[in-house]
């Protein structure tokens, strides 16, 4: 009830809201922008202390909202699930192995750059993973969140939640007008496991591939469920001490060759 009681959230939410949608659809070139993009970055810059639009409190209120939004978002993207349950299963060789993409993309990508840039052992909790609450916790576990790993890894988390729809709706948006993939492919890449990230990809997918709507929808819900379900394993067992090993290998490589 706290909730309702805050006025003051509840009418910038409300604005937020409808300015995002007299905006509306906007093109440019192959990127498509739409009023959940929109209503993000005004989100985002409402929330910044140096404003003080809204307190501390209000901000708690809003990501408890969050939380409860993106269940019964969820659940709509999973009813889709059903009606394309044949074609899912067609694909199940396809699902699981563009899992391994999501656990070791970050880690065959992002490790070596960090490592490049100069990042110490903050690189094994930044790339190990995408970075969410789940991982979070794998890292707190192991290493503690005053570790380097934890700073890493809380890190990716500040960036993934201030940026990480917003980057993902763009970029499939991109990779959807080039072309170059099927929607199947791209709808799997868009479950990450992130309830955010999975509707701000699936967003322009569907409006490059109307017709195939449902199908989008059904196989991003069950990549995202994917990641989600096996992903707390993998990270244990498999990303983040691939990381670990592959950040002592890269190091000693490279105080070898400066030694020499």
């Amino acid at each position: 009830m706290e909730i309702l009681k805050d006025w003051k959230l509840q009418s910038i939410a409300i604005a937020i809201i409808v300015f995002s949608e007299m905006i509306g659809k906007q093109q440019i070139g192959i990127v498509i922008f739409f009023p959940m993009l929109y209503a993000m970055i005004f989100g985002g810059i409402a929330s910044l202390p140096k404003f003080n639009i809204l307190s501390k409190q209000s901000m708690g209120y809003a990501n408890l909202v969050m939380s409860v939004a993106l269940v019964l978002l969820v659940t709509k993207l999973g009813t889709s699930v059903g009606a394309s349950w044949e074609k899912i299963v067609q694909a199940t060789g396809a699902l699981l192995l563009q899992e391994v993409g999501h656990f070791i993309g970050t880690i065959m990508l992002g490790l070596p750059l960090a490592i490049l840039l100069g990042m110490g052992r903050e690189a094994v909790g930044a790339t190990y993973s995408i970075g969410r609450e789940p991982n979070i916790a794998v890292v707190e576990s192991k290493y503690g969140l005053d570790s380097p790993e934890g700073r890493g890894v809380m890190a990716i988390y500040i960036c993934g939640t201030l940026f990480g729809a917003v980057w993902m709706g763009v970029l499939a948006s991109i990779i959807a007008g080039l072309d170059i993939l099927h929607p199947f492919a791209l709808a799997m890449g868009a479950g990450v496991g992130s309830g955010s990230m999975l509707a701000a990809s699936v967003a322009p997918l569907v409006e490059y591939y109307p017709g195939l709507e449902q199908e989008i929808r059904g196989f991003a819900s069950t990549a995202n469920l994917m990641s989600s379900v096996l992903g707390l394993y993998i990270y244990i067992f498999f990303s983040l001490p691939l990381a670990s090993f592959l950040y002592d290998f890269f190091t000693r490589r490279k105080k070898q060759k400066t030694a020499q």
